[in-house]
């Protein structure tokens, strides 16, 4: 009886008008949506690369200069593209593709994708991820709503539950039914998206995204079935098809539209962040005054007496090093400290922000799904700050490396020193990896069992549906 209830169900959704033009609708869209991702992960994955390249290039064919002078010259670091940002990009159109690693600055990142879209590409950027996340529930709620208030307008309801069918099979051959319909759209759209990302990987990146790409599409098809479960429980409990189509348009627009406006301004009451401006100047002020409060002269003058101490010398000129490139170093990992205090500050509010958000699941499963997308994806701010450390971290190694070139090779007051072409040599080039997928889906945790949440307890829902309002 499950299999004959499900094949009519999945019948009827094949002939229904309804079904057959929104289907079309949206897999033109999603095609669309994954063409359009494909060439701009092309092309800016190819930008990013000959880029970095032209950079290795410019830093290696410096002249001989002081090498102080080199770590001004600096270097830029670009942000690799992952192989999912085809299908999510996340937050990487807002936060910017790269950095300028120089000395004594931690810049902030710049060419933010999203400042040169146009006002229509600024008002909404319709990627894969937000076709399935948004355009695909409210096509299950089209097909899912009349599936038992349609049948009780026309008689038919009853007449299936006086001839012995138990609601709960009832439920579970029409949740299997819509979602062979489903089926019927996602299979070509799968289809679709394997074959964009694998003809937008290179050599043997398809293979390692192989994990995340199989579970984002888990989680993908765990909303769907969210959405299949409501839809099946609100109709069955409706009095009438109308007030079951209402009733779930209120449920998608809270989702998709209203909820995660909500908990964006809920999230920056709870961890409120400091404008770029206010940021900026209180970073000064604090580099100013240094990691302990004190002035630059006075680490200075602290520096000297115990590096005079030391080497048991009365002045700096007596030092078996340059003292000037020293005091450099030590003005660095001085303003180091200063820079992580702040920018720690800053990503624990954007943490608490991103845990707000995942809570929200609680009423809108499409948090959880979005959560989880964009750290399946690596498109999240925690794989930003991820990269941003990363190229922190080889740029205080760089300034590492020419600060103390020149503190062995000069004395104190001579910044006449030129370094030869060798010393650009033995910086090796900037290369990230993006954090391990243990590791991305530690961070969305919350999500992960919020979805869960909303997938058994739609389930349980469906199969323990035993009452039908049969009037």
């Amino acid at each position: 009886m499950l299999a004959r209830i499900a094949t009519k169900e999945f019948t009827d959704t094949l002939r229904d008008g309804r079904f057959r033009w929104s289907a079309a609708i949206v897999i033109t869209l999603l095609a669309a949506a994954l063409g359009a991702g494909w060439k701009n992960y092309r092309d800016v994955k190819g930008q990013h690369d000959r880029a970095q390249t032209a950079m290795r290039d410019f830093w290696l064919n410096q002249p001989a200069k002081n090498p102080h002078s080199a770590a001004h010259y600096g270097v830029w670091a670009f942000k690799p593209r992952t192989l999912l940002s085809l299908v999510e990009q996340g937050v990487d159109p807002y936060v910017g593709v790269a950095a300028y690693l120089e000395a004594h600055k931690q810049n902030e990142f710049q060419f933010r994708p999203a400042m040169d879209a146009t006002a229509t590409q600024r008002f909404g950027q319709w990627t894969a991820a937000t076709i399935l996340q948004i355009l695909l529930p409210l096509l299950i709620v089209v097909l899912a709503f009349p599936a038992f208030a349609g049948e009780r307008e026309l008689g038919t309801l009853r007449q299936l539950v006086s001839l012995g069918v138990k609601p709960s099979v009832l439920a579970g051959g029409k949740a299997l039914g819509v979602a062979a319909g489903l089926g019927v759209l996602l299979v070509p759209a799968t289809i679709l998206g394997v074959m964009a990302l694998a003809l937008a990987a290179s050599e043997g990146a398809f293979a390692v995204e192989m994990p995340r790409i199989g579970l984002m599409a888990l989680t993908y098809l765990a909303y769907f079935v969210v959405f299949i479960a409501v839809s099946l429980v609100v109709s069955a409990r409706a009095r009438s098809s109308r007030v079951a189509l209402l009733v779930l348009l209120a449920f998608w627009a809270v989702n998709s539209l209203v909820a995660p406006r909500v908990l964006s301004d809920v999230a920056r009451r709870v961890a409120p962040t400091p404008s770029a401006f206010q940021f900026i100047t209180a970073l000064d002020a604090d580099l100013k005054k240094g990691p302990d409060g004190h002035s630059p002269d006075v680490r200075t003058d602290s520096l000297r007496r115990t590096l005079l101490a030391k080497h048991r010398v009365s002045t700096v000129d007596s030092l078996p090093f340059n003292f000037d490139a020293v005091q450099m170093q030590q003005a660095e990992e001085d303003g180091n400290i200063v820079f992580d205090r702040h920018y720690g500050a800053l990503y624990s509010a954007y943490r608490r922000q991103n845990i707000v958000h995942q809570l929200g699941a609680v009423v809108a499963p499409l948090l959880a799904v979005r959560a989880l997308s964009m750290g399946l994806a690596g498109t999240d701010v925690e794989h930003h700050r991820a990269f941003a450390d990363a190229s922190e971290a080889y740029r205080r190694m760089l300034i590492k490396k020419m600060n103390g070139s020149m503190a062995e090779n000069s004395r104190s007051g001579d910044f006449s020193y030129k370094a030869d072409p060798s010393l650009w040599k033995e910086v090796p080039p900037f290369t990230y990896e993006q954090p391990p997928l243990v590791l991305s889906m530690g961070m969305q945790l919350p999500s992960l069992w919020l979805l869960l949440a909303w997938v058994v307890i739609g389930l349980v829902s469906v199969v323990r549906t035993r009452k039908l309002n049969l009037d």
